[in-house]
């Protein structure tokens, strides 16, 4: 690929981009086994299989790339829906509530994707370099979009995941091939975005301050001037952006956070309904109920039991 951005036409070393993702497809396989998520070696990388689809499950993505090597998934941003498959890569440049859903898979053609978590320190080392020149931002750029999965992605993705044969290569060589993958994001139409949120003074920048700062303080009162003046912008100004890079208002993000964090903390620490709604901010358990019933489809616990059940719940990305 050319400094300047432009996508080289030629796949490298003369693989076809079906080559290089039946390549990847099969080394997630190996890799995975019959696990449904592998935890690699390989810091923020993680590996998934699916073998059927799946309901809607909520969860939050944090800042990530998922690239799939088979099969489909749909995530649903407030109301927007984008479908990411072997094609398409996701690119999530700060933590979102979302739903997903497993579109297409089964046993005998599993779901394989990679996850990779985006670290911003380097996002903004590769900013600094004169070489990478990242195209503008459309003013109504989303924070989480998808992009054509080229064959110079897939060839570093499948170098990435070969290093997990190798472990004694990992702490020299991954960061490398990170970077890679970084810089080809970066220089694609969709990297616009991530650098916007990565550069400081940018509105994008300031609005993930906001952003930042509900996400770790969810179960706090929330006034929309005091999120204005930690992002160092006006009110309205805020809330434009906001809705820009979420699809959501603050309130509306801050209340999927107190729901899918109350919902993981009855699935995973048997908290009750009652307890977990003053946990997360709720003044009010009717509140909390309704809400609760509203966004997930049924009560608290009448949820949870079906999640105990075997129906699918999704935490994290992907």
């Amino acid at each position: 690929m050319k400094a300047n951005g432009k996508r080289s036409s030629a796949p490298p070393a003369g693989q076809s981009v079906q080559d290089l993702r039946a390549g990847l497809a099969r080394k997630i396989a190996w890799f995975t086994g019959s696990q449904e998520r592998q935890i690699t070696d390989i810091p923020g990388l993680v590996l998934v299989r699916r073998t059927a689809p799946t309901a809607p499950c909520s969860g939050t993505y944090t800042p990530s790339v998922i690239v799939v090597a088979q099969g489909s998934k749909r995530v649903d941003l407030g109301r927007t829906s984008l479908l990411y498959d072997s094609s398409r890569f996701l690119l999530t440049s700060i933590d979102l509530p979302i739903i997903s859903q497993v579109v297409e898979a089964s046993e005998a053609k599993p779901l394989l994707a990679l996850v990779l978590a985006l670290e911003m320190p380097m996002v903004r080392e590769l900013l600094n370099r004169e070489e990478v020149r990242v195209r503008d931002v459309s003013s109504d750029s989303p924070a989480m979009v998808t992009g054509e999965i080229t064959a110079e992605l897939l060839d570093a993705c499948c170098r990435l995941v070969d290093l997990l044969a190798n472990p004694q290569d990992i702490p020299f060589l991954s960061g490398h091939i990170q970077r890679e993958i970084v810089y080809r994001l970066l220089c694609g139409p969709e990297g616009a975005r991530l650098r916007a949120i990565a550069t400081s003074g940018d509105q994008s920048h300031r609005t993930a301050r906001a952003i930042s700062w509900i996400r770790d303080n969810y179960a706090k009162p929330v006034r929309v001037d005091d999120l204005a003046h930690i992002a160092g912008m006006g009110v309205s100004t805020l809330h434009h952006h906001f809705r820009m890079l979420t699809h959501m208002s603050p309130m509306q993000y801050q209340k999927q956070l107190r729901l899918q964090a109350a919902r993981g903390r009855m699935l995973l620490e048997g908290m009750d309904a009652s307890t977990v709604a003053f946990e997360v901010g709720y003044e009010s358990v009717s509140q909390f109920n309704r809400e609760y019933s509203r966004f997930f489809g049924q009560p608290p616990m009448r949820d949870i039991k079906a999640l105990r059940e075997g129906k699918d719940v999704e935490m994290s990305a992907a």
